[in-house]
């Protein structure tokens, strides 16, 4: 059965049935794959799927639509329709940044597919491979370059033969054809929650690797309120680990960005990981951020900082836990790092990654980043490196997380908001370590807790047992340890004892004891039995 959602916004129960058909669609794909293996496949294809649909309607409706001719009707063999498809191409290639040719369509490939006898893999490939090239000298080069080198569809894991792989791959485009995305609707965004659904099945299978690509998105919520309060719109926001984009998309959902509004005016970042940089880049284009509004790299961010000269008015991250880095003393006198006379060790690169963003964020800006709880007490260089930020006043904020909240990792965790221009002289300490919902194997954040959390970010009111705000002479008589419950008491005392209350229940006890024994004997001697008492 089609799952086609018509008219207005898309219902809670449509998702989660459109969201359930995707996950089959992927497990039947998945065969004997892993799970961060076959998540390439099934994201590549609904990416592939999104651009050609994406590039037939805006065709059919801004381009064909008054000369009453439909694209993927134009012969590409007659020479006056070829006319017309290198005006078309022009237009796209200006408008979205890439071209597929008529042929090329995804309903077309999948059609073919469903035909028996039919090979589609060479032109499926062929076609992938156009779609890069057709940006080839222009300004969307960098966003599409090697975007579907990860669906090798030559691999013996979809199939021990060409004829298997090809039956595996037409059946997988022929569930994906049955499914409309609705991109016709302005209203809603089942394909952007489809994608992050999935994003985040995978995730949950993938162990330690899923922590390389996802940030949970209650998680991500908070961060992007966090840097946004008070603005409605941002200049910029930078993800120096931006893993699939999953934190930065977050900040545009909460700003409603969209290409014609310009609530965030460039999204920046970068990945390590090649197959998560090319996630990250379909991620984006999915979310119909547009290639001129977003800029992401891929190389080491530490050791190979791709965005040097620039600064961001909001900063999210999520970087590796403790990573290990070079810490090479030619960094010493790295801008980044100079002015605190300490690098980070090179087992622990927790702080690195917290210099490097703040070199990087606007004299106005916020940043919000997810670090090891081990970040508030360690000491050594580490300790040098908190000293400096807490007497520059740059710490606005530090938020204990609940435990078990994030994929791959049990370890707790704390969120560091930091500012270089602070309206306030306190560090503000949320002990949140309570606001989660239990699941089986994973905790996560519900609704009430991120407005709970956030709310008291904002507000940097004082609540018992939950927050705190800690002045310099306070922080200092604490040698700057940031550990939480030194500034945030979470005990709770035991109600005092009455004893009198107690004695008088004691005694009480011990006549209802008499009277049962009374009764006891009573039966025994009814039955001619010695009572046992």
């Amino acid at each position: 059965m089609e799952a086609r959602f018509q008219g207005g916004p898309v219902t809670e129960e449509q998702k989660k049935k459109l969201e359930q058909k995707l996950w089959d669609i992927a497990n039947e794909l998945r065969g004997r794959m892993d799970a961060d293996e076959f998540r390439d496949y099934i994201l590549g294809f609904i990416f592939y799927k999104y651009l050609s649909e994406r590039l037939h309607i805006y065709v059919d409706q801004e381009l064909l639509k008054s000369e009453g001719l439909a694209f993927a009707s134009l012969d590409e063999t007659d020479p006056v329709h070829q006319g017309i498809l290198g005006a078309v191409q022009e237009n796209c290639i200006d408008s979205l940044g890439y071209y597929l040719r008529p042929s090329e369509l995804f309903s077309e490939v999948a059609r073919r597919g469903a035909d028996p006898g039919s090979f589609i893999l060479a032109d499926l490939s062929d076609t992938l491979n156009n779609i890069q090239k057709s940006t080839m000298g222009n300004e969307s080069e960098e966003d599409f370059v090697n975007l579907f080198e990860d669906l090798d569809l030559n691999s013996s894991k979809l199939g021990r033969s060409n004829e298997a792989r090809n039956t595996l791959i037409s059946k997988v485009l022929a569930h994906l054809e049955a499914i409309d995305f609705e991109l016709t609707n302005s209203n809603s965004d089942v394909l952007g929650d489809a994608y992050e659904y999935l994003i985040g099945k995978f995730a949950s299978g993938a162990g330690k690797k899923a922590g390389e690509f996802y940030t949970p998105q209650q998680v991500s919520t908070v961060l992007a309120k966090i840097v946004t309060t008070g603005k409605a719109r941002l200049r910029s926001v930078y993800d120096p680990t931006c893993g699939s984009a999953s934190l930065l998309l977050r900040v545009a959902r909460e700003l409603g960005y969209k290409r014609s509004n310009k609530s965030v005016g460039e999204f920046i970042g970068q990945e390590l990981n090649r197959t998560t940089y090319n996630l990250a880049r379909m991620n984006m284009i999915l979310h119909g951020v547009h290639y001129l509004d977003f800029d992401i790299q891929q190389e080491d961010t530490l050791e190979h900082p791709q965005h040097m000269g620039q600064t961001f008015e909001a900063i999210v991250a999520n970087p590796p836990f403790s990573a290990k880095w070079s810490a090479n003393k030619i960094f010493e006198s790295d801008d980044r790092f100079a002015e605190y006379g300490r690098l980070a060790p090179a087992s622990k690169a927790d702080f690195a990654f917290v210099q490097h963003m703040l070199h990087h964020l606007d004299e106005d800006g916020t940043m919000a980043v997810i670090l090891p709880h081990g970040v508030l007490f360690r000491g050594g260089a580490e300790g040098a490196i908190r000293e400096f930020l807490i007497r520059r006043n740059w710490l606005d904020a530090v938020i204990g997380l609940p435990e078990n909240i994030f994929y791959g990792t049990a370890i707790p965790t704390c969120v560091l908001v930091l500012k270089k221009c602070k309206e306030t002289e306190d560090v503000l300490f949320v002990d949140a370590s309570t606001c989660f919902q239990r699941g089986k194997n994973q905790n996560w954040l519900g609704e009430e807790d991120v407005n709970r959390i956030v709310e008291a970010y904002r507000t940097r009111a004082e609540e018992e047992r939950f927050t705190h705000r800690a002045l310099l002479a306070e922080l200092e008589e604490n040698d700057f340890n940031l550990n939480i419950p030194r500034y945030v008491d979470t005990f709770v005392p035991e109600p005092p004892v009455d004893l009198e209350e107690v004695t008088l229940r004691v005694e009480q006890i011990n006549l209802d004891i008499r009277d049962v024994d009374e009764e006891l004997r009573g039966f025994c001697a009814e039955l001619g039995l010695e009572a046992p008492l």
